[in-house]
């Protein structure tokens, strides 16, 4: 019960079936007690269990298990299993896992998806200007900043880039590299940055591209097909921090000795383990993980890519952080779209495709549920913000004031103190400017509202999703009370099961004699002697205890336990069952070997058949449980319903 999907067939074979059956599904199947089960929840668990051709007789037969089902689900009800904090915990989580799947713009995932496997395959040469926004800034300060990118790109018509770069850009590598970031591809910059990199012409400035750092301006200088991944060993000899001139040079000669005795045919590994300043891959004889573009400084990242065949050896290269040679271990390619989509989708959080979808379908809801915001009430609160430099308690505490309605979702009013409370739970008290936070914060707080209505209605406006919730729901509190009623009583009440096996003894007969007892192995005769005197006056657990002390030391005594059938063990045949025709060879790790037990033509209790006792206890107590309930909880089947569906379900 505790895992469900909605296969294709069947939510194909409920639609349709939902649409024949209208009528007669939203009329009431049954009552039990004072419950009215309806057609609908019947069809939907029917074509899930069974979607092959059927017959009024197995539509009978599933109305008998259906009735036993809901039975026991409203008895748990009434006792109030569906009230604990573990159903409601693991209900709601459960809930919230399915509405994700309704709460987001599939069609727009799936062309996201698409659209990011094509990046993938295409790396692309950037150069790259960053301005950013000022710390807590105000739609004031973002509107100058875009004014700011608006001239930078005046001068790029007449300047370098690189010497602009240098000497506007707020990105922290731009006076190691002059704007010049290097190679990318798909899913490595957030999705605006990436949008824009993949539709520039080669050699054009962009205009300003917004994200949450500020506004970036870049330009393609290059595009290639993705040159996949590589993987390298390397050998580092590594600069000390603030190194001298002589230091450098002192770390050049190192790694050009390292070179020498490759070249007299030293081994890379041995040389990476014994010499390499990376210690975490010097173990591994300098090999590192597989890395594509962007990963990697650019020195080391053109180095990797340039070598051609595996095992070639490239002469040593510089880079910030000292000197390397570099050994090529593989190289792939870009991996298929099957391989690579749960990864992509894995990113979607990250590179910002979820919020270009979550905010295509806030649009859509917005449009269905007639989105209206009331400016006038909205302006209160940027009065009312003006007043409180930092959304603080104070601010807080004036939100009662305000109860007019903020904006409204189809004929549901979001008020302006619930937007007050939401603004000072996001900000922090002491430092954010509520002005800012009543501006900045707001779009986000619809989307969120919306989609928590949208979340409400969801049982409403999907069937699929109220049945499989139901399913779940039901299923959940049938374990439980099952668990208690039947499995756990039924594996624990002794009394029970002894009085049950006593009653029905006949029914546990055997055709043939089993064999109960223990076979002992043993490695030291004067031992096995005593112990098989000991045994025939022992109980079971001293008889453990007994050998336990035996092999306190070291292993003198093995020994099994168990019921066997002429044919199962040859040492019971033969010295169990006394059958001399059976031989057996003991084993020279314990060539002294007995057994104490005895021949047994039916069980003498429950214990010698308790699996098949149990299961048969079970199927008593639900019967009587089954019994009991109808007691309590009349059923009445409304036939005239039920032959409308008959007549619609048989095939």
């Amino acid at each position: 019960m505790r895992r469900y999907s909605i296969r294709a067939i069947v939510a194909a074979l409920f639609l349709i079936f939902t649409l024949g059956l209208n009528a007669q599904s939203q009329q009431v199947l049954m009552t039990i007690g004072n419950h009215q089960i309806s057609a609908d929840n019947f069809v939907y668990l029917f074509l899930k269990n069974d979607t092959k051709k059927v017959d009024k007789h197995d539509i009978e037969k599933y109305l008998t298990l259906f009735k036993n089902f809901k039975l026991k689900v409203i008895e748990a009800q009434s006792l109030g299993y569906d009230t604990t904090a573990s159903f409601k915990m693991e209900y709601n989580s459960y809930r919230n896992q399915v509405a994700a799947n309704y709460l987001m713009d599939r069609n727009m995932e799936q062309k996201l998806i698409d659209e990011a496997y094509r990046h993938l395959k295409e790396d692309v040469e950037l150069s790259h200007i960053l301005l950013r926004f000022p710390p807590n800034a105000t739609p004031s300060d973002t509107l100058a900043t875009y004014k700011k990118a608006l001239s930078v790109i005046k001068r790029l018509k007449k300047e370098n880039f690189s010497q602009v770069a240098l000497s506007v850009s707020d990105d922290s590598s731009v006076k190691e590299n002059k704007g010049n970031i290097g190679w990318f591809t798909g899913q490595m910059v957030a999705y605006p940055l990436e949008e824009a990199m993949y539709s520039s012409p080669i050699g054009k400035v962009s205009m300003p591209i917004r994200t949450d750092y500020g506004y970036h301006i870049i330009k393609v200088t290059c595009r290639r097909p993705a040159v996949g991944k590589v993987q390298v060993a390397h050998i580092f000899k590594k600069y000390p921090e603030q190194a001298t001139d002589a230091q450098k040079e002192s770390v050049h000669k190192s790694i050009l000795f390292i070179e020498e005795l490759l070249k007299e045919g030293e081994k890379f590994e041995e040389l990476a383990s014994t010499n390499s300043d990376d210690h975490s891959s010097a173990s591994q004889g300098g090999v590192l993980p597989y890395f594509g573009v962007g990963r990697m400084v650019g020195e080391f990242e053109r180095a990797a890519f340039a070598l051609r065949n595996k095992g070639d050896i490239s002469a040593p290269i510089e880079t910030q952080y000292g000197w390397h040679i570099l050994k090529l271990i593989d190289k792939k390619p870009v991996e298929s779209f099957e391989v690579l989509k749960p990864e992509i989708l894995r990113s979607f959080a990250r590179d910002g495709r979820s919020q270009v979808c979550r905010n295509a379908f806030v649009d859509k809801l917005k449009k269905d549920y007639n989105y209206k915001r009331s400016e006038a009430n909205f302006q209160e609160l940027i009065e009312y913000a003006k007043k409180h430099t930092h959304p603080d308690s104070n601010y807080l505490s004036g939100a009662d004031k305000f109860r007019k309605p903020l904006f409204t979702i189809k004929d549901h009013n979001v008020t302006q103190d619930n937007y007050i409370k939401y603004i000072y739970l996001s900000s922090k008290s002491n430092v954010d400017n509520t002005v800012n936070q009543t501006y900045g914060l707001y779009d986000k707080f619809v989307n969120e509202e919306i989609l928590r209505f949208e979340d409400s209605q969801l049982e409403q406006k999907y069937p699929e999703f109220k049945q499989l919730l139901q399913e779940y729901h039901d299923g959940i509190l049938l374990f439980n009370i099952s668990n208690d009623v039947i499995w756990s009583k039924s594996s624990n009440d002794t009394i029970g099961l002894e009085r049950y096996f006593a009653q029905n003894a006949q029914k546990y007969k055997w055709d043939i004699p089993r064999y109960k007892g223990r076979i002992f192995y043993c490695k030291d005769k004067k031992i096995s002697k005593d112990l098989q005197k000991r045994a025939l006056k022992m109980s079971d657990t001293d008889i453990v205890a007994y050998i336990a002390k035996i092999n306190k030391d070291s292993m003198i005594v093995d020994t099994e336990q168990g019921m066997w059938v002429k044919g199962d063990n040859k040492v019971v045949d033969n010295l169990g069952f006394k059958d001399k025709n059976v031989v057996f060879t003991p084993t020279s790790k314990y060539p002294y070997v007995f057994v104490v037990g005895k021949v047994m033509n039916a069980p003498a209790s429950y214990h010698d058949v308790r699996a098949a006792v149990v299961s048969d206890y079970q199927d008593y107590l639900e019967s009587e449980w089954v019994k009991a309930l109808e007691k309590k909880y009349p059923v009445v089947i409304n036939r005239t319903v039920l032959k409308a569906l008959e007549e619609r379900l048989v095939k």
